[in-house]
Formats: structure tokens, sequence, C-alpha cells
């Protein structure tokens, strides 16, 4: 008996669980865990219940958008965005580019973020995270990425985006990457890196980019005011004057950086803009997509340029924030807001398309 008990213990002590516990076999399902459940929703009836608020009726189209950047802050403020943002991508398998808030925690920067889920919990089930996420992972240059489930377990930023997606496709496929501190130079390299990846799988596979494979970026634009914030992020004052100036700058960068046709120098510009010149880890202008939007826009545009051998052309769809619109109401839906929406604290939102 006693020697039972020692092999059993030695047994015990040679296993090696993964960071998010243990891991399940290939088939079992490994599941990331809904975070935020105030913002945004748990169940199907709460997004039902926005839907029919906002006068939104479930029409199919045929549009094929390639690429869109959406907004990821509470239903409430931008709901409406999330909608308009999303309403042209109907591809089976979207590559899901989102920020990575806590990436300081971590100490994670300089590589994109990857998961090794095999689906996301959203409210409508269990939502598939696509087989090609493994395969881009294992075609990747190991020196370009991290796999860190922790981190993609308390992001927000794509779980936000999902159940508008999942919603009016059940048959969705997601492959989510995360995107930390890069400089400019680390983006242009993992982003061409990427899109080389990508473009011979879709080849490979004949999927067609716009009809079976899109990209949305998540993103929120200025995070402006003086409270409740890290820190005084009013340079133009809180009055109304800052607050259109400060909304005149959100709109300078998006007609100089992401709209018509898509360049290199454009995202370059962006970054400019966002990333102070000699940290590119510290904000210049805070939007927190200073590398989601840089790194997911180059690299749709590069396999763009790939595939079909031209640039993506870029339209803004709206631009609100949270203090310029009517809200929806969610309390009575068991929601609320993680953060207050005054002259002196609120957010800004950019949605676009891209062709």
């Amino acid at each position: 008996m006693r020697l039972l008990l020692l092999l059993i213990c030695l047994c015990f002590l040679n296993c090696k669980p993964a960071k998010s516990g243990l891991k399940n076999t290939a088939s079992e399902k490994y599941i990331r865990q809904v975070h935020d459940t105030i913002g945004f929703t748990k169940y199907d009836w709460q997004l039902d219940s926005i839907y029919n608020r906002m006068g939104i009726k479930d029409v199919k189209n045929n549009l094929q958008w390639k690429a869109a950047i959406c907004p990821h802050d509470d239903y409430k403020y931008a709901g409406r965005l999330y909608y308009e943002s999303l309403r042209g991508i109907n591809a089976n398998t979207i590559i899901l580019i989102g920020v990575a808030h806590r990436a300081r925690n971590f100490n994670l920067q300089d590589k994109i973020i990857f998961g090794d889920f095999t689906h996301w919990k959203s409210p409508y089930g269990n939502l598939k995270v696509s087989p090609l996420n493994t395969e881009i992972m294992e075609r990747l240059p190991q020196t370009s990425y991290v796999v860190h489930n922790d981190m993609q377990e308390l992001e927000h930023s794509l779980e936000a985006i999902v159940p508008f997606l999942h919603r009016k496709n059940k048959k969705l496929e997601i492959i989510p990457i995360l995107v930390p501190y890069l400089n400019f130079a680390m983006i242009d390299d993992s982003s061409s890196a990427l899109s080389d990846v990508v473009s011979k799988i879709l080849k490979e596979k004949k999927l067609q980019y716009g009809k079976d494979i899109a990209v949305v970026i998540s993103n929120d634009a200025v995070h402006y005011g003086n409270e409740e914030w890290s820190g005084d992020l009013a340079p133009f004052g809180v009055d109304d004057e800052g607050t259109q100036k400060a909304r005149a700058l959100d709109k300078e960068i998006i007609t100089n950086c992401l709209v018509n046709e898509i360049t290199t120098e454009k995202i370059k510009t962006f970054t400019e803009y966002t990333v102070q010149k000699n940290d590119y880890k510290e904000y210049k202008w805070v939007w927190c997509g200073r590398y989601s939007v840089p790194f997911g826009l180059n690299f749709a545009n590069k396999l763009n340029k790939a595939i079909f051998n031209k640039a993506l052309n870029g339209k803004l769809i709206d631009y609100q924030s949270s203090i310029d619109h009517a809200l929806i109401k969610v309390e009575d839906l068991g929601m609320g807001t993680t953060a207050i929406a005054t002259q002196k604290h609120w957010v800004g939102y950019a949605s676009l398309k891209y062709e």
C-alpha cells in the first residue's frame, strides 16, 4: 500500500498544470468565460432587448466588408455603433484584433498574444475558436507571439464585440489576438508575418477575404477629462470649447490616418499622434487602441495587397462619444455602466469599415 501511495504522489508531482488550470484534452471544450457582466450582455435576451430598443430588425445583407474598427465601451454608451461597425462583417471566420489593457500586469510587450481556448462563452452559447488559430501559430515565427490565456481571460475589448457577431451568425468561428505594447517597427514586422501566414492559408484552403474571413479591430478613441481617470486627461479643458477641441483632434486623426486608401505611412502617422516618440509605452493622445488599430489595420491592409494586389479603402461610418447622443436604457436588464459619462469624463468612439 505504501508503495502504491508513493507512486501516486510521484505521478502527481510530475503533472504540469496549464497557466489557467488543467488543460483539457483535444476532445474536450476549453472555454473562455465571460468577464464583464455589467457593461456587456451575459444573456441572449439582454442583447435581443437592446436591439429592440435601438429599433433594429434582423435583416440579412450581402455585404462583405474585409475589416472594421469597432468600439468596446459599455453598450449603454456605444451600442448603436457596435451594430453599425459590424453590419457588413458577414464572414464565418473573424480574426479579432484587441487591446491588451492589462498587459503591464503580466509584463507582456513586443509580441502579439494568442490563447489556446477551444471556445468562448457567449450569450448565444459556446462560440468556437477556429482551428486556424492553432494553424496560424504553428506557422508564425515563435519570436513574434506568446500564448497567454490569463491575459485573454481578463481582457474585455474582444468580449464586447463577440455577442453582436455571434447573434447574427451562429456558425461563427473566431481567432482572438491581443496587441500589447509594440513600437511601429514591431507593428510593421509582426503584421507582415501574420499577413504572410494568413494569405497562404486562404489560398491553400480556397477561402475568400471578406466572404469567408474578415478582420475586426477593437478600439475606443480618446479618453478625455479630469475626473476618475488616472491623471488629468484634459489638455484643452473640460468646458464646451475643450470638448469640441478634443473631438476635432479625434476627427483629424481619423481623416489623416484611417480613411480612404490605406498606406503604411498613414498608419505610422497614427502612432505618431497617439504614442510618445521616445517611449512607445506611453500615451501621447489617449486612444486605447494605440496598438490594436495600427497593428490590425496594417495586417488587414497587407492581407488585401497580398491577395488582391491593392490597398484597402476606409470609410468613416460615424463618430460619437459617451456624452453626445441619447443613451440606451439597460438598467432594467440587469446591466449598467463601468464608468461615468460627463464632460469631465468621456470616451470617443470611431466606427469605420474597409473594403
